[in-house]
């Protein structure tokens, strides 16, 4: 049989279509996602200057905390349970609504803390307005329904709303910010597209899939609430250890170790971000298709280890283009690269592992443990090494996090047999 012909035979089964297309569909988001900024971010800092841009920055990573707490873990739970249940209209009108009606309640929670939070602390108030600006994406991020689009594995429409977002904020900045006092005008931009895509969304769950919110009693909700804690707190903790590093750094060290260690990372989370395509997109698969486990396995290990050796090969390439001399700057590189495989075997046991046999309080715990154990570490590790430091808590916690779900299920699997 020909080449052509295996390959062609490979996809020609519908689950490994579907696969297919929404791998194409991810990665081109991806792909979009990283080009879009590029092209607008030297016209805004020279039209906003850095002061401008910073006060942005800063809203926006605010308002960042709080999409944890109004997504509470459904980018999973809901995924998880669509993917199964996808051909029953009943339950999928009670996942819809479980979703809508307790997002809608931590959103509402979440804008009354912003608000209380910018109106009694002096520094915030002053620039009360881009805050209520930067809250309109919290708005349409709750809106925006990813989680049905991925769990019922048509991604393209997330690919196709998301391009939407960003060639309409692309477009508009270059239309409507032309001079420093227009600074309020780009937070305004980003919430109105996230909500214009979210309502869209809202309308296909409508009119295409024929959604329907039903009445939930009290219980259902505090039961709902009560399940998804645990992912939650699995979703939410890592943001803090991932942010630690580079505020330490900030802190303990120079702004410009804090450019060189961002830049350096550019390189280590395109890694993440593909490794994060092919979980997005197995993570429904596998809910349904438990068998394909060791397969998916054995694909993206070879995937993070060839992603670790190729940034190895072109750092020399990555360091021209990023315009990094640091002399340390191969030996951070290296280092960074090792934390890849810790975190692909974070997504293999543990999400699409761990997660889809409803084992959510042990990922639960290891995620604790290990953002514990680097929140505790980085001050030292920063403090007598520096930007070298930083680069192994990160590393060394995504190694942690991934290297103990791997024993448990070696254990488990060890154990069986």
């Amino acid at each position: 049989m020909s080449l052509i012909k295996q390959i062609r035979h490979k996809f020609s089964s519908k689950d490994s279509k579907a696969l297919l297309e929404n791998f194409i569909s991810l990665s081109a988001l991806q792909l979009i996602g990283m080009v879009l900024p590029l092209i607008t971010l030297p016209y805004v800092l020279r039209v906003l200057g850095f002061e401008k841009y910073g006060i942005i920055v800063f809203a926006a990573s605010l308002i960042a905390y709080f999409q944890s707490l109004t997504d509470f873990s459904f980018r999973i739970t809901a995924v998880r349970d669509v993917a199964v249940f996808k051909n029953s209209p009943q339950k999928l009108n009670l996942i819809y609504s479980k979703v809508i009606i307790i997002k809608g309640l931590f959103l509402g929670l979440s804008l009354m803390i912003i608000t209380l939070i910018v109106f009694f602390t002096s520094s915030f108030y002053e620039y009360k307005e881009i805050y209520a600006l930067s809250s309109l994406m919290l708005v349409g991020y709750a809106l925006f329904p990813e989680w049905f689009f991925q769990g019922i594995e048509k991604m393209r429409y997330i690919t196709y709303l998301n391009l939407g977002i960003k060639l309409f904020f692309t477009i508009c900045i270059f239309v409507f910010i032309r001079q420093e006092s227009d600074y309020w005008i780009y937070p305004l931009l980003q919430g109105a597209g996230f909500i214009g895509a979210g309502i869209i969304g809202q309308y296909l769950l409508v009119k295409k899939y024929g959604l329907k919110l039903i009445w939930l009693s009290n219980r259902m909700i505090k039961d709902t609430i009560k399940s998804n804690f645990p992912l939650f707190v699995n979703q939410f903790v890592p943001t803090l250890y991932n942010n630690t590093s580079t505020f330490l750094l900030g802190i303990l060290g120079t702004k410009y170790l804090v450019g060189i260690y961002q830049a350096i990372m550019t390189a280590i989370n395109l890694a993440i971000s593909i490794i994060d395509v092919f979980s997005r997109v197995f993570f429904p698969y596998l809910n349904r298709k438990k068998g394909a486990f060791p397969k998916y396995e054995k694909l993206l290990l070879v995937i993070s280890c060839l992603l670790s050796i190729g940034i190895l090969i072109s750092s020399k390439l990555i360091f021209w283009f990023l315009d990094v001399s640091y002399k340390d700057a191969f030996f951070i590189l290296t280092i960074l690269v090792v934390g890849i495989l810790g975190y692909a075997m974070s997504n293999i046991y543990g999400l699409n592992y761990f997660l889809i046999k409803r084992e959510d309080s042990l990922v639960m715990k290891n995620t604790l443990f290990s953002s514990l154990i680097g929140f505790v570490l980085a001050f030292p590790l920063i403090m007598y090494l520096g930007i070298i430091g930083a680069a192994i808590n990160l590393s060394f916690v995504r190694l942690t996090m991934g290297g103990t779900l791997f024993y448990k299920y070696k254990s488990i699997k060890d154990k069986n047999l």
